[in-house]
């Protein structure tokens, strides 16, 4: 059980309760727009160097923390360690983004590949854990820890398109044409997350969320088949095994199916995306689970001005239930702390009645 359950505001909404003020904390808030984070960025080989070495992750985790003063930490990694873990060629290119050695139908990485996660996911995947553990005993009390993953879909587009994609044209192209050996691949990737959030929980994760940033590429079907599935025996095995943890699940792209997901995967929580509108949240979604969410990242690079009338919108329309706030995605690259560092501040002003 981990020791800071009770003074946790993050937590507290999460599991249903109202704290006085509205907690917050950003995806993607270590990263590249923070000089702290460059200044460690340019002396390191890689960014996976970054993402191994656990006391740099440590670190890097906890800047966001220091300069903000935000409610939740979130470890910093990356969603790709687990095909990397697999024993996919993966590397980051400045400028490109991940790139990854192709898979297909006849080159998939194979049911073997299972028992090579477990026998390796201590030299690589376990650098990740011992970040956990050292950001566990040097965060603030108040403030939780969040580990991590993609949902088996959004990995698997990365995975069989290589790296990022405008059209997805040959991950979709497998899952619909040949559903028997991509089905092989989702079942090793869903098995291999429970595997890794499990773990991230033992170091000590108090929250964990499962991104699956792509899901708005996929029909009703896919949705179902290649979104649904997967989430719910992910989380039904996580559960299993750590029932006190909250699990957000963050189907960006799917808001059509959300109600859908929220009913049939599990999950404690929903992380918004942009397109929803919260006043339709407040109504149609809060009073089911909590919410997180869910301020357009834009509003973070253009108009400061009109910062304000954004986020007070979303608080004014969601802070009557339990709420953490967050952003649609994660923070753009471009953004200025102390644009950050505003939201912030208008965050903490704002009072529940």
């Amino acid at each position: 059980m981990v020791s800071n359950l009770t003074t946790s505001s993050v937590l507290k909404n999460l599991r249903g309760e109202l704290t006085p003020s509205v907690p917050i904390w950003l995806m993607r808030q270590a990263g590249r727009y923070l000089p702290e984070y460059r200044s460690i960025r340019q002396k390191a080989d890689s960014f996976l160097d970054l993402c191994y070495s656990p006391k740099k992750a440590a670190e890097i985790t906890l800047q966001p923390i220091r300069r903000f003063g935000f409610d939740a930490a979130i470890i910093f990694s990356d969603i790709l360690v687990i095909p990397d873990a697999l024993g996919q060629k993966l590397s980051f290119e400045e400028g490109k983004g991940p790139i990854l050695e192709p898979i297909d139908p006849q080159n998939s990485i194979g049911e073997n590949a299972l028992d090579y996660l477990r026998q390796t996911q201590f030299m690589k995947m376990g650098s990740v854990y011992e970040a956990i553990n050292i950001v566990k005993t040097a965060k603030p009390r108040d403030c939780a820890l969040i580990g991590f993953a993609g949902g088996a879909w959004t990995v698997a587009t990365y995975m069989v398109e290589g790296g990022s994609s405008r059209t997805f044209e040959s991950v979709r192209k497998w899952a619909y044409s040949d559903d028997k050996s991509f089905s092989s691949l989702i079942n090793i990737l869903t098995e291999a997350t429970i595997l890794h959030l499990n773990a991230q929980v033992d170091a000590g994760a108090e929250i964990l969320q499962i991104f699956e940033s792509h899901a708005g590429i996929l029909d009703c079907y896919g949705f179902d088949k290649w979104i649904i599935q997967p989430f719910r025996k992910i989380i039904s095995s996580v559960k299993s095994q750590h029932p006190e943890i909250p699990i957000i699940g963050f189907p960006r792209g799917g808001a059509v199916n959300i109600l859908k997901f929220i009913s049939e995967t599990g999950v404690d929580a929903i992380s918004l995306d942009q397109s929803i509108p919260p006043c339709w949240a407040a109504s149609k979604i809060q009073p089911k689970i909590p919410v997180q969410g869910n301020l357009d990242p834009i509003h973070l690079v253009s108009d400061a001005k009109k910062l304000s009338f954004h986020a007070n919108e979303i608080l004014n329309a969601l802070s009557g239930g339990p709420f953490v706030f967050n952003l649609g995605h994660g923070v753009d690259k471009n953004t200025k702390p102390e644009t950050v560092e505003r939201l912030v501040q208008i965050v903490r002003k704002y009072k529940r009645v």
